[in-house]
């Protein structure tokens, strides 16, 4: 069942992220990359990492696409009129079925290793929890320092902007 699954969740995410190059308006793109967010939280649960499952579908197919589509939106972004030409999408088509081409035997090639049993509280809040507040603290302190400089130099451009 975990193999159908898996090669449903990754058939529907490479369909959705082929529809999200190809498509013509930045909504229907914005949309499918949503699908393909979703895809990968199938991918995350069926890796037993439901914590990052959870947070996929939370942080990046809820907020990020959220202020995306909100973004889209508001600059009004319109295409320009006319239909798109067939050459433009059997070139797209072909390069993609090139990369295709090129990278599926070196995937196959790759010998994976034996599979391994998970740690002890693998994806979960507590393992992951434990694992950023002890030996991640500083990296996660220095991130967190730099999203609230990002955050006052944002509330500052905008004030200057304003006047």
């Amino acid at each position: 069942m975990e193999t159908l699954l898996f090669y449903l969740f990754a058939t529907l995410s490479v369909a959705f992220g082929l529809m999200m190059i190809m498509a013509r308006q930045a909504i229907y793109s914005a949309v499918c990359l949503i699908g393909v967010m979703f895809c990968l939280a199938g991918l995350f649960a069926l890796l037993s990492a439901h914590l990052i499952a959870a947070l996929q579908i939370l942080v990046y197919a809820g907020a990020v696409m959220v202020l995306f589509v909100f973004v889209i939106m508001l600059l009004n972004l319109r295409e320009k009129a006319g239909l798109r030409s067939v050459g433009d999408m059997a070139t797209q088509l072909f390069f993609v079925v090139v990369l295709g081409v090129l990278f599926v035997p070196l995937i196959a090639s790759y010998d994976a290793p034996s599979a391994t049993k998970l740690a002890e509280g693998f994806g979960s809040t507590a393992g992951v929890g434990t694992l950023l507040y002890t030996d991640y603290i500083l990296p996660f302190e220095i991130v967190s320092v730099l999203l609230l400089a990002a955050l006052v130099g944002a509330v500052a451009l905008a004030k200057t902007r304003m006047r």
